[in-house]
């Protein structure tokens, strides 16, 4: 996740995702969530060969054209989803991997996009590649029962019943089409709190459900088994529990490699949060998480 402000770009954590990579110097690395490219930039000017990016956004993509003039060969940039890193990459061809699990700022920031319960917009929430169905399509056309166990494993949303049973019974007289309209209905039930919008955890589990985001973590780090040399390094940026609960639970598990018996190795004890300047000048990082890990032969 990634601020934008008057073309300023504050990508989240990024030195500390380049320290946790080591020696960078003449070292290939995959950008997995390009966005803003903010972590691309850092790693190429700190050294790397090569940043190879990935992104489902096209508008990512048009946001990339700048760094291909600017790098040349040194970048490059595939409009797909990072569940599909295998598609385009040989095994290890690469010597690292970072993730940012967050959703750009730029999708928020933009109403069109529907991501964003302050500004008004359709109701879409489709993040580009992978998807067809929309965030309207679910609150319109599927079960009171559907959307609150949505609500609830997504979101982590408590009141989950309580705001599909007033999803269900709104419909009835007019369609939600705009992220407005379904904000101001969640505000009626759920209390407000001090800097947390009621809607916030309703928005994020139907954003997850649509975009099929934990599937896709879920693939891509399973991938990064097998594209990362022994020695090579992961690094993911998460921002909610849903999201770090899969890091961590990969992690933990070994996999075969070869004929090899390997493991990811923590090389921080505990997660990095950004600091409290960090999150003076970016609010939106304030729930980051980096974890960073090695991949090595269990011993």
């Amino acid at each position: 996740m990634a601020i934008s402000n008057q073309s300023t770009h504050f990508p989240v954590l990024c030195k500390e995702m380049v320290e946790a990579l080591g020696n960078t110097n003449g070292k290939t690395y995959v950008d997995g969530t390009f966005g803003g490219g903010g972590y691309t930039r850092a790693l190429l000017n700190s050294g790397a060969s090569k940043v190879i990016a990935f992104d489902r956004d096209p508008d990512a993509i048009i946001r990339a054209e700048p760094f291909l003039k600017e790098f040349g060969e040194r970048f490059q940039i595939f409009h797909a989803c990072f569940s599909e890193m295998d598609k385009y990459l040989a095994p290890e061809s690469i010597d690292g991997i970072v993730f940012d699990f967050g959703i750009s700022s730029f999708q928020v920031d933009e109403a069109h996009r529907g991501f964003s319960f302050k500004q008004n917009g359709p109701l879409d929430m489709r993040m580009g590649l992978g998807t067809n169905q929309t965030a309207a399509d679910v609150v319109n056309k599927f079960s009171e029962k559907d959307i609150a166990t949505i609500l609830y494993v997504y979101g982590e949303e408590p009141r989950s019943r309580q705001i599909a049973k007033a999803i269900v019974a709104a419909r009835t007289q007019n369609p939600f089409t705009t992220t407005q309209e379904l904000a101001l209905l969640i505000r009626k039930i759920v209390p407000s709190q001090e800097g947390f919008d009621p809607a916030t955890l309703t928005f994020q589990g139907l954003r997850i459900f649509v975009n099929n985001e934990l599937i896709e973590i879920e693939s891509a780090l399973q991938l990064s088994n097998q594209l990362l040399p022994i020695g090579g390094r992961l690094v993911t940026v998460a921002f909610h529990s849903l999201e770090d609960r899969l890091v961590k639970n990969h992690s933990r598990v070994t996999f075969n490699y070869h004929g090899l018996e390997c493991i990811y190795t923590k090389i921080n004890r505990k997660a990095i949060a950004p600091s409290l300047a960090e999150v003076k000048l970016n609010t939106r990082s304030r729930s980051a998480k980096l974890r960073a890990f090695i991949k090595e032969i269990r011993q």
